[in-house]
C-alpha cells in the first residue's frame, strides 16, 4: 500500500506563511492498493488536490468518510472525479439510526451551501452507511468501528498482504479516564490500531491545552504516544493538528516527544505532501 497526506490540519483549514510545510488542508489522505485500488479517508479541503492527481485511466473510487464535521466534508465538492461521467464513485460514510447518508450529505449537497446537489453529479456516486463487519474493496480489507468523537464517528483499519494502517483522525481515547492509558478493553479504537504497521492519529492538543477541551473528541501529544505504545504500532503519524499550531509549534511539540520519551515507534510528524509505502 502506498499513503499519501493531502491535508493534516484539524478543526478549520489555516492557510498561511506560518504553516507552509505542514500544510493548511484539512482531513484527507489518499490510499493506494498494489492492484491499483484507489480510496479516499475523508473529504477535508485537501481532497481537491487528491481529485486532480487521479488518473483518467481510474475506473473507480472509494471515499471512506470518519464522520460527518464540516472539516472532513467541505471539499467533497470540489473533487473533480465527482464530475466525471463514467466512472464508478462510491462515498461510505458511518451509520445513523436517526437519517441514512444520503439525507445527511444532502445538508452540504443544498442550494443554501452548495451549487449543485447530489443527484445532479455527472458520476452519480454511489452511498453506502459503512458495515459494522470485514469488508473488501479490490485487494483492501476494511475493517472499521466506532471510537471517542462526538456524533457517530468511525476508525478505519485497512489491511494488504499482512500490512495495515489505522486511520484514527478524530479520537478521544482519554474520555473519562482519570489516568491514562487504563485498561486496554476500555481503551476505544485500540483494536483497530493494534500492532498496525502504520497509525495516523488525531494529535490536535499540547498536555496543557487538554483540560480545556475534554470531551471534544480530540487527543493531546501523550495521549496518543500512549495510546500508539498500547497499539504497538510500528510507526505514528501525528495528524489533525490544531489551526492555531504553526509549523515551528509543531516542531517543537514532536522534538518534546522525541526527547522526552522512550518511543517505541517511528514517530513521523503528519506533514501535507507526505507519502508513505507499506511493504507488502
Amino acid at each position: 500500500m502506498k499513503i499519501t497526506l493531502w491535508g493534516t490540519r484539524g478543526s478549520l483549514a489555516s492557510p498561511g506563511p506560518e504553516n507552509l510545510r505542514y500544510g493548511g488542508n484539512t482531513s484527507c489522505v489518499e490510499v493506494r492498493g498494489s492492484d491499483g485500488t484507489l480510496l479516499v479517508l475523508d473529504a477535508g479541503t485537501g481532497i481537491r488536490r487528491l481529485g486532480d492527481s487521479v488518473e483518467a485511466g481510474v475506473k473507480r473510487v472509494d471515499i471512506l468518510l470518519t464522520h460527518l464535521h464540516l472539516d472532513h466534508i467541505q471539499g467533497l465538492g470540489f473533487f473533480q472525479p465527482l464530475y466525471r461521467e463514467g466512472l464508478e464513485v462510491h462515498i461510505w460514510g458511518p451509520p445513523s439510526t436517526k437519517l441514512d447518508l444520503a439525507t445527511r450529505l444532502s445538508r452540504y449537497f443544498s442550494t443554501q451551501l452548495f451549487p449543485v446537489r447530489v443527484g445532479d453529479l455527472p458520476s452519480h456516486p454511489i452511498l453506502h452507511d459503512v458495515p459494522l463487519a470485514p469488508f473488501q474493496i479490490g485487494g483492501l480489507t476494511i475493517v472499521t468501528d466506532f471510537v471517542c468523537h462526538p456524533g457517530p464517528t468511525l476508525g478505519y483499519r485497512i489491511a494488504e498482504n499482512g500490512t495495515c494502517v489505522a486511520y484514527l483522525p478524530d479520537h478521544e481515547p482519554a474520555l473519562g479516564a482519570p489516568d491514562f492509558p487504563g485498561d486496554p478493553q476500555w481503551t476505544s479504537g485500540l483494536d483497530l490500531a493494534a500492532e498496525a504497521d502504520l497509525l495516523i492519529h488525531d494529535a490536535q492538543y499540547t498536555d496543557d491545552e487538554y483540560p480545556g477541551h475534554i470531551g471534544w473528541g480530540h487527543s493531546a501529544f501523550s495521549h496518543v504516544i500512549a495510546f500508539g505504545t498500547m497499539a504497538r504500532v510500528n510507526r505514528l503519524v501525528t495528524f489533525h493538528h490544531d489551526p492555531a499550531h504553526s509549523d515551528a509549534a509543531l516542531d517543537r511539540f514532536i522534538d518534546e516527544q522525541r526527547k522526552t520519551c522512550r518511543l517505541p515507534f517511528e514517530l513521523v510528524p503528519g506533514t501535507e505532501g507526505t507519502t508513505l509505502q507499506l511493504a507488502t
